[in-house]
This record gives C-alpha cells, structure tokens and sequence, in this order.
C-alpha cells in the first residue's frame, strides 16, 4: 500500500513538472521525505513556436513524409517528453528499489534496535551480575589475602620456631660433642688409673708379701722375747721382794723426817696451795693430769685437769669433750656446778670459772680437732664470766 501512494506521488509530480517551470517537489513517507527536481519546459521549445494545446497527441510520431524531412516542434518535444518519461520510469524503478531497500534496512534497523535493547538489558544484567561476581570475587580475594597473610605469619613464625630448634639442635651438638670429648678425656684417665691401679696393686702385693715375711720374723722374734720374758719375770719377782724392802725402809725414813721437822710443816703447806695450773706448772711440774687447786677468796679444793704441753704449758682446761661419753645436754644447776670427771668428759662448772676469771686476767684458747685429725685453735684475751646473779654473762 506503502509502495503505490509513493508511485501516486511520483506520477502526480512528474504531470506538474511538464506544464510549469523547474520546481522542487517533496515527498513523505513515514518518517522518510523525499524531495524531487525536475528540468524546465521552457529550455526545451524553440522561441516563438511554442503553443498550448489541449489536443491529445498519440504515443509515438507519425512516420516523416519524406526521408529527408526535418521533424517538426511537437516531434521534437514528444520526442523529448518520451525520453524524460522513459528517463522518469528509470528513475522511478531505481527509487523504488531504493525505497524498498530502505523501507528493508528500516525493518531491520527495528530489529536490530529491539535485538539491541535485549541485548542491552541481557548486557545490563550480565554486567549486573558481572558486578555482583565481582564484588564476591573482591570479597573472596579479600579472603584470600587475609588468609594468605595468615599463612603467612604462621610460615614466619614455622621459620623462626625452626630456627630456633635448628640452633637448639646445633647447640645440644655442640654439647654432646663436648661430653663426647670429655667422655673420652675421662675414658683415658680412667684407663690411665686403671694401669696406675694395677702397678699399685702389683707393689701392694709385693708389700703384703714382704709384710707376710715381715710378719713371721716378728712371730720369731716374739717367741724368743716371750722366752726372756718369762726369764725376766723370775728375775723381777726378786726385784720385786727388795722393792718392798727398800718401800719399807723409806717408810722408815719419812716417819723419821716428819718428826724432826714438825715445826717447818705449816709453811710447806702454805707454799703448797696453787690457784690454778699456770701456778703449778711455774712451780716446775711438767706433766699434764688432774691436780687439786684451791680457789681465790674460797676454802674450796678443786680438781682440775691441767694441761701442761698446749702452746707453753699451765692451761687450766675447764671444758673436755672428745667421744661423746657424757651428755652435756643439761640444766641450769649442772652447768652452774660442774659434772664429769676431769680425767675425761666434763664441765668444770660456772662457780668455778667464775671465782677463777674474776681473780685476775686470763685468757681463753679454744681447741678443736675432726675425726680426719684437723685441728683449728682460737685465742680471746681477758677472758671472765660473771656471777649467778648476772647470768654468768662474760
């Protein structure tokens, strides 16, 4: 329908362009105009010879009367009017097709925009959902990165733990190369010892051997002193009976003495009285051992013993303590007289001491000895405790 009001259009301007001038011509169709120029029919008549006529002229010139004939004005210009038709008619069929192909591309340029447009909205989707993807894939390489940090820090901390165990190892090597060497300094002192030990146990027994022989020359010997043994102890019962002899006899002699010298007793006696051992061992005794003393501003006799070889002699030995025989864990009133016998274990007693120490300046000397024979002394000048009523304090 299209195609024929377009060819209605045409024919009409083609039928205004043969009686009037040049003009241009539009034509609409749907949102296509179409504009059309045609010749004017004023350059196409010779000057004074054009006439208007409504006669009908026929479709094709009738035939020259003579070959030589020259046509006339009206031929000529059906011969052009046929010509631009003919050239119209052309030129219509090649606008037709071109109308044709365009009213085809416009269809398919609707498709194509309606196939755009979904393929828009598809595209709009997809770069939706690619978006969408995206993001996840952000949020999922976010992830990623996280974990990988993690790891990460976790191979890092692997790394320096391995480290740490690697110089560890490195050093309990180096420890158990040290033992092993020291293992095997030891294995040689050991096999060294071992060697001494056997030429020691070699002289030992080569000692005990000699002892063995030893031992029997003494058995010999002993055997030959018993025999004068009991020789001399026949000869000694005769010594013995003229030791009684002579015991009688000066007996005899120091009953004698004492009568005649009754007067001069008391003052020997006097002369005989000693504080303490440093007094006794000035009046020439040399020999350590218990001996009766009498004490200062007292008619009290006291035995002491008395050390007569320590560091010069004349010390008056207030406590003994060597074997453990007397217990010395006691009370205030054994301390304060004394218990033990002098000749071993004892305490001398703090009266004592007391009278002792506060008579005239000694000195303190502590002697001490272990069970391996060491011994260590200690000295403390102006040495005195004082009496029961001050707690003996010193």
């Amino acid at each position: 329908m299209g195609w024929l009001l377009c060819l209605c259009y045409l024919a009409a301007a083609v039928a205004v362009a043969i009686g009037s001038e040049r003009r241009q011509h539009q034509v609409q169709h749907g949102p296509c105009r179409y504009t059309f120029i045609l010749p004017e029919v004023e350059q196409c008549r010779p000057a004074g010879d054009f006439q208007v006529t409504n006669s009908l002229q026929r479709d094709s010139p009738s035939a020259p009367e003579s070959p030589h004939a020259e046509p006339t004005w009206q031929e000529r210009k059906l011969e052009t009017l046929e010509s631009a038709t003919e050239n119209n008619t052309q030129w219509l069929q090649k606008l037709e097709s071109y109308i044709q192909e365009n009213v085809r591309s416009e269809m398919e340029r609707n498709v194509i925009h309606t196939q755009t447009a979904t393929m828009l909205e598809i595209g709009t989707n997809l770069l939706s959902q690619s978006a969408e993807n995206t993001r996840k894939l952000t949020n999922v390489e976010t992830q990623v990165l996280n974990q990988t940090s993690r790891l990460e820090i976790q191979l890092l901390e692997y790394s320096l733990s391995t480290n740490r165990l690697e110089k560890q190892l490195l050093e309990q090597t180096q420890e158990v190369s040290r033992l092993n060497d020291k293992n095997s300094y030891l294995e040689q002192r050991f096999a060294a010892m071992e060697a001494k030990h056997s030429k020691e146990l070699q002289a030992i027994q080569q000692e005990k051997q000699q002892l063995l022989e030893l031992l029997d020359k003494q058995n010999h010997l002993v055997s030959l002193l018993e025999g004068e043994l009991a020789s001399s102890t026949r000869n000694s019962t005769l010594l013995q009976r003229q030791q009684a002899t002579l015991s009688d006899t000066v007996q005899q002699l120091l009953a004698m003495v004492t009568q005649c010298n009754d007067v001069s007793t008391p003052v020997e006696k006097e002369m005989l009285k000693f504080r303490d051992c440093a007094e006794i061992f000035k009046s020439g005794v040399t020999e350590s051992g218990i001996y009766s003393i009498h004490l200062p501003n007292s008619t009290q006799k006291t035995k002491v013993f008395c050390d007569m070889t320590t560091k010069g002699g004349g010390w008056t030995v207030f406590q003994h303590r060597y074997d453990g025989s007397v217990d010395f864990n006691r009370g205030w009133n054994d301390y304060k007289l004394g218990f033990g016998d002098p000749s071993g274990e004892h305490w001398l007693g703090n009266d004592v001491i007391h009278l002792l120490t506060t008579s005239k300046d000694y000195t303190l000397q502590l002697h001490l000895k272990d069970a391996d024979g060491q011994q260590a002394y200690s000295q403390y000048d102006h040495f005195y405790i004082d009496g029961e009523d001050k707690k003996y304090r010193y």
